[in-house]
């Protein structure tokens, strides 16, 4: 076996850099052919992705966080190859939410190497978003509203890890903005006021289990929608988010989507896989079992 292993050397604020010696010794060790292509800056591997040979390799490695992903995601949906790699996933960013509904974690990443051994693949369902004029593509979650401002304010934190989106949100739970949606969903329009809309393809975005309900090869993208509330009963309720219960909350409405528009009053921050990229309005698609991804028996 042979992959391309693209590697963030910034993830992790800057660990991933030190990382990498024994990120490849433990590439040996497993006897894992592997080329190495380093990320020197922002907007890098969809370049290296977008522009690889996919002949040359049996697999793609993103090594990095949700952000690693996301770029990596875009770049092999950039690439001309009639050849489809599988995809594997090394977490060692500072987010590393799609990771968890692959039960690997930043501290165990050698787990990872495991998987691609094993080769157990899934194919899975990736999502597509067109805003500004422009095409997209996330493997996680595309949020708007109060998750894609508590983002914003976390990526000023980003030194302090995980913390700074528990910080952003909180933060952003004290300003308590709306976001008012016009939706087109199947032939039907709902207007909607809500504090939060994020549209899943897999159950995690940063530490919270936002959408438990989500399967990433259904064909069908899980909307979360939390209706108007109090600030005191959000707070009080946001706990919910760390296990799934919040579904439970009459104020949270669910349902699923094969595509969807959404237009909003006011032009609203879009944040796919943890990142800040375009404002609304915006549709959003499924392409279904559109990708293969090494994942747990």
């Amino acid at each position: 076996m042979k992959v391309l292993l693209i590697y963030n050397p910034s993830s992790g604020n800057g660990r991933a850099g030190g990382m990498l010696p024994r990120v490849e010794a433990a590439f040996r060790e497993w006897g894992i052919g592997y080329e190495l292509q380093l990320s020197r800056h922002a907007g890098h591997i969809p370049e290296l992705v977008g522009g690889a040979d996919f002949t040359r390799y049996d697999a793609l490695v993103l090594a990095g966080g949700d952000g690693t992903l996301f770029e990596g995601i875009n770049g092999y949906f950039r690439n001309p190859s009639p050849r489809r790699l599988p995809i594997g996933v090394l977490p060692i960013g500072t987010g590393n939410a799609f990771a968890r509904d692959l039960r690997l974690h930043h501290s165990r990443w050698e787990e990872a190497l495991a998987l691609l051994r094993a080769g157990h693949i899934r194919r899975i369902d990736v999502g597509c978003f067109r805003a500004n004029g422009q095409e997209h593509y996330f493997l996680n979650i595309l949020g708007l509203g109060f998750v894609a401002d508590a983002t914003r304010t976390a990526n000023r934190l980003k030194s302090l890890g995980n913390l700074a989106y528990t910080l952003g949100v909180f933060h952003r739970i004290a300003l308590h903005r709306l976001s008012y949606l016009t939706l087109e969903v199947d032939g039907r329009t709902l207007e909607r006021a809500c504090v939060f809309l994020e549209v899943a393809n897999t159950c995690y975005t940063s530490n919270f289990f936002i959408a438990p309900q989500a399967l990433p090869d259904d064909g069908l993208l899980d909307v979360v929608l939390l209706h108007p509330m109090p600030r005191r009963q959000l707070v009080w309720h946001f706990p919910k988010v760390l296990d799934g219960t919040h579904l439970h909350m009459p104020q949270v409405e669910t349902f699923r989507i094969r595509r969807m528009r959404v237009h909003t009053r006011r032009p609203r921050h879009l944040c796919p896989d943890g990142e800040i990229l375009g404002t609304t309005p915006v549709e959003i698609e499924c392409l279904p079992r559109a990708v293969e991804v090494f994942w747990p028996r």
